[in-house]
């Protein structure tokens, strides 16, 4: 009889519903996999605001959540909204509450991630847009736009094409950027004490996965 898992239960709050189905697939995928030494649950929320996440969260001991958000450019207002981001992580210390907000940042996007697990992806981009060739050579894809590569039925296709070896892939492509950026001299910005490269690519969303992964004995 095979001895059954313990799951390990871990929080997220996304920013949109591509991140989500990518969660949801990376659980089924750790799940599937026999030499995971746990099964995984993935609480994720798609709220743009953390601080609102974990005033409605129930909790009864330390617990760390993950948020995924982009740094979507260097306009003022993307600034703004990406800094009032890390000024409600660090507000969900008032709350009393023993939830501790991790950051997985990507810059520019999450599509990054998403061309990470089947190539690299190294250039400077001037606009969220152009991660379109990259994700179609990625993918062998012939989208439009990227609106259509984010329909459900479109954006589940590709993570269809993924196994869990490409994930890994992602996270040591994604290491080699960020070692990469600090090699090339750019400034590592701070604010409130979460870290980040204003230079595109970067990304930290590799940092929970590769936890995960640690975990389950699948690294």
């Amino acid at each position: 009889m095979t001895e059954r898992k313990t799951t390990k239960k871990y929080y997220f709050s996304v920013e949109g519903e591509t991140e989500q189905w990518y969660l949801q697939w990376l659980q089924k995928i750790i799940n599937e996999t026999e030499a995971s030494v746990y099964n995984v649950s993935f609480d994720c929320r798609i709220q743009k605001n953390p601080l609102k996440r974990a005033k409605s969260m129930v909790v009864t001991g330390k617990t760390e959540v993950w948020h995924l958000s982009d740094y979507e450019s260097d306009e003022p207002i993307h600034i703004k909204q990406f800094k009032e981001t890390i000024d409600n992580m660090k507000k969900v210390k008032s709350l009393g509450k023993q939830i501790t907000y991790q950051f997985g940042y990507s810059n520019f996007t999450f599509d990054l991630w998403m061309v990470l697990h089947k190539t690299d992806s190294n250039a400077h981009l001037s606009h969220r847009r152009f991660y379109l060739e990259p994700l179609n050579r990625a993918y062998v894809e012939h989208f439009e736009n990227m609106d259509e590569y984010k329909r459900e039925r479109n954006f589940k296709r590709c993570l269809g094409k993924l196994r869990l070896a490409d994930v890994l892939d992602a996270i040591a492509r994604a290491k080699a950027i960020m070692t990469r950026n600090q090699t090339d001299g750019y400034t590592l910005q701070e604010y409130k004490g979460y870290k980040y490269y204003r230079e595109n690519p970067s990304l930290a969303i590799w940092e929970p996965i590769e936890k995960i992964l640690n975990d389950c004995s699948l690294l």
